[in-house]
């Protein structure tokens, strides 16, 4: 086994996994090149270069019901020429294993690999499965979900497997660190959260008695950390504020609670430090996915959700003064919580795939 491809992209829910993999291939086979394949504008220009890993680029846009007509236009007739160059990658690469994480270049690679008998796999990280992997799963190899309910929705093998954690985030000691005051981290995940950002803002700025008593440090995301810190105004004083979150085991070490979004990279650090949540699904998620993924935690009683049409400043304070002074339902939820935890799953996913990987070679 000499080369792998992991296409992933798009958000940190794709990335973040796909990255825990791939240093979990390294460290089982550290003779294996890892390489990944995105898009020329995602996130993963940002954060996968900087782990020391080569991506290539495939000309490929999003066709989900969420986004313009114009754009899946755009999309649709594009995909010719991205099957195309997706062909061009393999035959230049030759990659033992292809493996699909998510992105909008997971589609086509995938499709492309698996019609051109290379071994192939998908990981589908939420409740419902995305519209390309749901197409995928009839001509990959195999493929591997986080939630039960997702495997229903998949076609072929299908394996139920945990949620890969980033390394930093599941070797953080959780025991909670600082001078006993109640903590309230509040961020949108790798891309911010308008709808949140605002009310949890207003919230904060209006103040009382109550929430003075409570810590809060709120991460914007880069597109709106000037809007939300011009709201906040001459109440900057009553949070931590900032753009973006460099040390997030730490965070989640001091935290009492979390206020976040539902992606499923999300929901896995929770796990992963058994952190009791308020939970504001993106509404416009593709295929609406964050409420399934959420709505899985609020069965189990791991967390609370809040849709966004329904949050507002009042009522997102009131939960949290309610939870405040049940501390034995906070504990109790983040026990719940980290029952969708599995250690160490990066690896035993990559065990897998090198078991299926090394099989296949010797036929």
């Amino acid at each position: 086994m000499s080369k792998i491809l992991i296409a992933a992209g798009g958000t940190g829910g794709h990335i973040y996994p796909a990255l825990a993999m791939a240093e979990a291939f390294q460290t089982y086979r550290p003779a294996v090149q890892i390489e990944f394949v995105g898009t020329a504008h995602g996130l993963e220009n940002k954060i996968i270069p900087a782990k020391g890993f080569k991506v290539h680029h495939l000309p490929v846009g999003r066709l989900n019901s969420n986004v313009g007509k114009a754009e899946r236009i755009k999309t649709v007739l594009l995909l010719p020429w991205a099957m195309i160059k997706s062909i061009m990658l393999l035959r230049k690469e030759k990659p033992d294993f292809v493996l699909g994480v998510g992105g909008h270049a997971s589609g086509p690679l995938l499709l492309m690999a698996s019609m051109l008998k290379y071994r192939t796999a998908i990981w589908e990280p939420n409740a419902m499965p995305g519209m390309a992997n749901r197409i995928l799963s009839k001509f990959v190899d195999e493929a591997w979900v986080v939630f039960d309910e997702a495997r229903a929705l998949l076609k072929g093998v299908v394996h139920v497997a945990g949620m890969p954690v980033r390394k930093e985030i599941e070797e953080m000691p959780m025991t909670k660190t600082g001078d006993g005051k109640f903590r309230v981290l509040i961020f949108g995940g790798s891309q911010g959260a308008r709808g949140l950002n605002t009310a949890a803002a207003e919230m904060i700025k209006a103040g009382g008695p109550e929430l003075a008593q409570i810590e809060f440090i709120h991460q914007t995301g880069a597109a709106d950390f000037e809007r939300i810190k011009a709201l906040y105004g001459d109440a900057i004083s009553k949070v931590d504020l900032r753009e973006y979150l460099h040390d997030m085991g730490h965070q989640y070490q001091k935290a009492d609670l979390v206020i976040c979004r539902s992606g499923t990279g999300t929901l896995s650090e929770l796990a992963a430090c058994a952190k009791p949540s308020i939970l504001i699904p993106f509404p416009f998620a593709a295929d609406d996915h964050q409420k399934k993924n959420a709505e899985s935690l609020v069965k189990k009683n791991a967390a609370i959700m809040i849709v966004q049409k329904d949050l507002t400043p009042a009522g997102l304070r009131d939960q949290i003064l309610d939870l405040k002074a049940n501390p034995a339902r906070l504990s109790q939820m983040g026990e719940a919580v980290r029952t969708f935890h599995h250690p160490r799953a990066a690896r035993a996913l990559v065990e897998k795939f090198v078991e299926r990987i090394e099989a296949n070679a010797t036929r």
